[in-house]
């Protein structure tokens, strides 16, 4: 989706001459090289037993800083749903993409991993001219691309598109307790805890959950 950037009051946003963070030096080296749109992109939802691998690429505007903006696995519930709102609202464009259970089934979940982050970056409404990706993996895409070990605690805008994809993607996981109230996605998020396990034995497995992850069970 692409939106017009806007600063909101108390939003907690400084021009790039301000920030002293580390977020923005792979931005700044594109930026200086004549780029100007540059799209993070990273994913969430590789570990689980259960539900999609989610992915999100988001572009954000040239000289904006987030300030306490990180990895989205290093931030509290409530301030990631804070980030999820600045960042939708200032974002020049933002895309969220999936890949279900049954396709992670079939073709591993590196690959399936890499193929949600692929079409999130094609489902941006904004053509970037470079590609930031969270981890040592490129996607299959001919744009330019650059994979950053840790990346979404070392860019700004991978830790952006980490905050988007987390978020849709718990946000998922809740609403399908809607739809398998004996399942407390809204707890484990699908993810293999002692509930969850303890769950699976009495319950059973859902079309959530992904069998290739969960043959030892013999379910």
């Amino acid at each position: 989706m692409t939106r017009r950037p806007r600063v909101q009051k108390g939003q907690r946003i400084q021009s790039k001459r301000s920030c002293t963070s580390d977020l923005l030096s792979f931005e700044r080296e594109l930026y200086s090289k004549g780029i100007r749109s540059v799209a993070g992109v990273d994913e969430v939802g590789r570990g689980p037993l259960a539900g999609p691998v989610v992915a999100a690429a988001v572009i954000l505007p040239e000289g904006l800083y987030l300030e306490g903006l990180r990895d989205s696995k290093k931030l509290t519930a409530k301030k990631r749903d804070r980030f999820y709102d600045d960042i939708l609202n200032v974002a020049i464009s933002y895309a969220v993409a999936l890949v279900e259970p049954e396709e992670i089934d079939r073709i591993n979940i590196l690959k399936a991993s890499l193929l949600a982050m692929k079409n999130a970056v094609c489902k941006l409404k904004t053509n970037p001219e470079y590609i930031l990706i969270d981890g040592i993996n490129e996607i299959e895409h001919h744009l330019p691309q650059k994979t950053i070990t840790g990346g979404d605690d070392l860019s700004q805008s991978i830790a952006a598109a980490s905050v988007v994809a987390k978020v849709t993607r718990d946000r998922m996981m809740c609403e399908f307790e809607n739809i398998y109230p004996q399942f407390t996605f809204s707890a484990h998020k699908g993810y293999g805890t002692r509930a969850h396990y303890s769950e699976i034995s009495r319950y059973g497995l859902t079309p959530l959950h992904r069998r290739s992850f969960l043959k030892k069970l013999n379910i």
